[in-house]
């Protein structure tokens, strides 16, 4: 079975979908792996390190030819596909929802599309899932990101010339992102608070050491939603907890907001009012601007300025750590396709529980449910 790894076009995209040691791990199960010149070259990986490890490096249509899986980290443009064999695997984030016109090309193209965003949340495939992986250094990427920005020290420092303060950092959404970002916080000396609609992180958050900010009165999510994620809540709670915040938000120094849910605009936790409140010099960073935005105001790709508050909106956050997401993100690939590698038939056969849950497109349909709905 031949490998393809395609190089990144999509703009910003730094991070490749193989590394030198995925390369040698594929070899091992009987694999010939193929990669696209300069694949590796904004993730630290030059050319000649793929060749190390076994790999042929070629032109686009030379790596593609005879391919019976393609890789890749963004859905490559249909387009770009040329000399591709009918049939092969493709193994990437494909936006399902968001690139809906492209996963109708995959099909006519009759390739055998992959999300790998769409991998269920089940402890088999907790190796396999790009989105905890990609999140848990956007997180991280986030609290840095914020102290970039800020124009003040995070920890608390007693100094002979006087003290200064530690900074207040207030994270809204306690996924992946959220505990790797109070987590990174805290490291860096700040006083910490989260908050979530899901009941069941408070024990989390307050095992960081951060301090649980959550309505108390009305009742939010007791477990979690659908894949681990939160679920829409009542106008009750949303009004409910819009007050808490208000209160909250107003004494602190930097915000990160992590809300997402799949297949939905991100849910708007902070308004310009809100905003208006914070002191002058803090900070917001908004995970979420590229699915619409946690904040009135951020702009995707941007740091604007809001009454005195710089909003961050950086895009592909984890594209920004090229070299470690892309680390990730392979194995993530290798962790999935080992698991399924037939040796008698030379590359993976999927079970229905995983294989139903990302396939996309097969024989020239589009045959997900969640795009079929």
């Amino acid at each position: 079975m031949k490998i393809a790894v395609l190089k990144e076009q999509a703009e910003g995209e730094l991070r490749v979908a193989a590394t030198p040691e995925t390369v040698k791990k594929f070899i091992k199960l009987g694999a010939e792996m193929a990669v696209e010149k300069g694949a590796g070259e904004t993730a630290s990986i030059s050319d000649a390190e793929y060749e190390e490890a076994g790999a042929q490096v070629a032109d686009r249509v030379s790596v593609l030819k005879d391919a019976g899986i393609i890789l890749g980290v963004q859905g490559p443009a249909p387009d770009s596909l040329n000399g591709m064999q009918k049939g092969a695997l493709l193994a990437a984030s494909l936006n399902p929802f968001g690139e809906r016109a492209r996963v109708d090309a995959y099909a006519g193209l009759g390739l055998e599309a992959l999300a790998m965003e769409f991998m269920p949340r089940i402890t088999r495939a907790q190796s396999m899932d790009i989105l905890s992986s990609q999140s848990n250094l956007s997180g991280y990427k986030a609290v840095l990101d914020a102290a970039g920005e800020y124009g003040r020290a995070f920890p608390m420092m007693m100094t002979a010339a006087g003290t200064v303060s530690a900074a207040r950092c207030f994270v809204m959404g306690v996924g992946v992102a959220g505990l790797q970002a109070i987590a990174t916080a805290r490291r860096l000396g700040a006083q910490v608070s989260a908050t979530d609609v899901r009941a069941a992180t408070k024990e989390q958050i307050e095992s960081l050491g951060a301090k649980a900010i959550f309505v108390e009165d009305v009742a939010g999510i007791e477990g979690e939603g659908t894949g681990g994620y939160a679920t829409e809540m009542s106008d009750e709670y949303k009004k409910a907890q819009a007050e808490l915040v208000s209160s909250h938000i107003a004494k602190q120094d930097i915000v990160i907001t992590t809300a997402l849910i799949p297949g939905r605009p991100a849910p708007r936790l902070i308004s310009d009012a809100q905003i208006q409140t914070m002191k002058p010099g803090s900070v917001i960073v908004d995970l979420a601007v590229e699915q619409g935005g946690n904040v009135e105001g951020a702009v995707a790709g941007e740091v604007v300025e809001k009454h005195g508050v710089k909003i961050v909106g950086h895009k592909n956050v984890p594209s920004r750590l090229a070299a470690d997401t892309s680390a990730l993100f392979s194995r993530n690939l290798y962790n999935f396709l080992s698991a399924f590698w037939d040796e008698e038939t030379g590359g993976p056969v999927l079970d229905e529980e995983i294989g139903d849950a990302i396939r996309l497109t097969k024989d020239g349909n589009v045959v997900n449910e969640r795009l079929l709905g």
